[in-house]
């Protein structure tokens, strides 16, 4: 009898071990690749990249050395810094030379994060509930860390690809168009660093979550430019006891009526055809045949005017928008207003002319309302819907997560594809990283990605990398 509960208790005993050791071995079986990008993904997130008080540089370094770590030599390396705290990596794997270089593109830097608006501090990556959370841990560190992780792997595997691995992690992609501006500035200062790439990656798009499963996959083939404007009323003004009629506020609430009321042509582009056509098996009723309409080139205004007036993205997807954004008037609360001024932010499709936007501003603004322009949009040409691309990415879309489609789309907003675009460069904004609705966090508070999308967005872009590589 005691021999029988003896053996009861080490059974139990052992069972307890069993269960106790389950994580342990779960992460065992992922301390390889998944293991390494891991490593890379929590020190990348853990190195301060804001602009006020980060270090592009020092990230830059920490992800050579990784680099090295997996046999990169010296010579294969390069961090670039043209100004101080603001440096990029530039990395090569050399192919056969049998093709043009694919460029694998992500940006360092971070958009500030407060400690104290957070639940815990944005620094330190936090791994609880199913998700990493931290600033960076979306956008766009996650596409950066994976990137050094795959160079990684397939330096020590020997990978001889027929075209070079371009890897760049750059600074100041948040700050747009700054002289520090990673992207431009080794566009215009060292160009043989890039320009002999034929393709590229980068971010801009990624996946749908729906009910927790993968939904639909995005590649992101063209960005809206943005170009900013300020309409500005003046008057004498004078006491507010005695108002008049002319009201420099007044004039301009006119102006932003009007601006309001108003809507630019619809231009449909190759990108919206395809993103319409395909997003279609989506929708369903009206809006399904709608989109239908538009992607197969038999849409009326009666169409346009449905899809548009709903729904934002669609409408934003088919023209250019412009929208006011700041407003500031008068200096006294008992004095009539001098002077009043709204900003307009426009977003401007790829192929609409800066200068036709710029003219109905000045009709919308009106006779007693000044329109100046305050900066210059710059052109990205779309890349092109090339079938080999396609071809690859909805391959391994379809091997990971059959039966859900690709979507090529058209970003609202830029990304620093726009440089590498204007020298030629065919982009294609695509990472394999899934998000469930409403749960994409970059740039605001508790940033967070799924842990399962990471380390999957990883075996995504392993598997493209080396399908357009060769």
């Amino acid at each position: 009898m005691q021999r029988q509960n003896y053996r009861e208790t080490e059974l139990k005993l052992l069972a307890f071990l069993a269960a106790a050791l389950t994580p342990a071995l779960a992460l065992a079986q992922t301390s390889g690749e998944d293991g390494r990008l891991h490593a890379i993904y929590k020190e990348l997130v853990e190195t301060n990249t804001t602009h006020s008080a980060g270090d592009t540089t020092l990230a830059a370094q920490r992800m050579a050395k990784r680099l090295q770590e997996a046999g990169f030599a010296a010579s294969e390396l390069e961090v670039v810094e043209p100004f101080p705290r603001k440096g990029n990596l530039v990395a090569r794997l050399k192919g056969d030379g049998s093709k043009k270089p694919l460029l694998l593109l992500a940006h360092l830097d971070v958009v500030e994060a407060k400690r104290e608006d957070w639940k815990s501090d944005p620094f330190v990556l936090r791994e609880e509930d199913g998700y990493f959370t931290a600033r960076g841990s979306s956008d766009d560190k996650a596409m950066a860390a994976i990137f050094v992780s795959i160079l990684g792997q397939l330096k020590r595997e020997g990978f001889r690809p027929k075209r070079d691995l371009i890897l760049a992690l750059t600074a100041d992609e948040e700050r747009g168009d700054v002289p520090s501006n990673g992207v431009s500035w080794l566009t215009r200062n060292r160009r043989e660093l890039l320009n002999d790439a034929e393709l590229g990656i980068n971010e801009g798009a990624g996946g749908d979550l729906r009910r927790g499963k993968p939904y639909a996959n995005h590649m992101q083939v063209a960005e809206k430019r943005s170009m900013n404007f300020q309409m500005i009323a003046r008057n004498p003004g004078g006491h507010s006891s005695v108002p008049v009629p002319d009201n420099a506020i007044y004039a301009l609430a006119g102006a932003l009526t009007r601006l309001a009321a108003h809507r630019f042509p619809v231009r449909v582009e190759e990108v919206a055809k395809a993103y319409f056509a395909r997003a279609a098996g989506l929708a369903s009723g009206q809006v399904a045949d709608d989109m239908r309409a538009v992607g197969d080139g038999r849409a009326d205004e009666a169409v346009f005017d449905r899809l548009t007036k709903e729904n934002a993205f669609f409408n934003a997807q088919l023209r250019s928008t412009c929208v006011a954004t700041l407003l500031a008037g008068g200096h006294a609360a008992n004095a009539l207003p001098q002077s009043a001024v709204a900003t307009i932010n426009c977003r401007l499709l790829p192929h609409d002319d800066p200068k036709a936007i710029a003219a109905d501003l000045e009709r919308l603004a009106g006779p007693k309302v000044e329109l100046k322009q305050t900066s210059t949009p710059y052109a990205s040409p779309p890349s092109p819907l090339r079938p080999d691309v396609l071809a690859a990415v909805e391959g391994v879309t379809q091997e990971m997560w059959p039966g859900i489609p690709l979507i090529p789309t058209m970003s609202t907003g830029a990304t620093d594809s726009m440089f590498l675009r204007n020298l030629g460069i065919q982009m294609y904004g695509v990472s394999g990283i899934f998000f469930g609705p409403g749960d994409f966090r970059a740039h605001g508070l508790d940033e967070r990605v799924p842990q399962a999308s990471l380390y999957a967005g990883r075996e995504f872009l392993y598997k493209l990398v080396k399908r357009l590589a060769d």
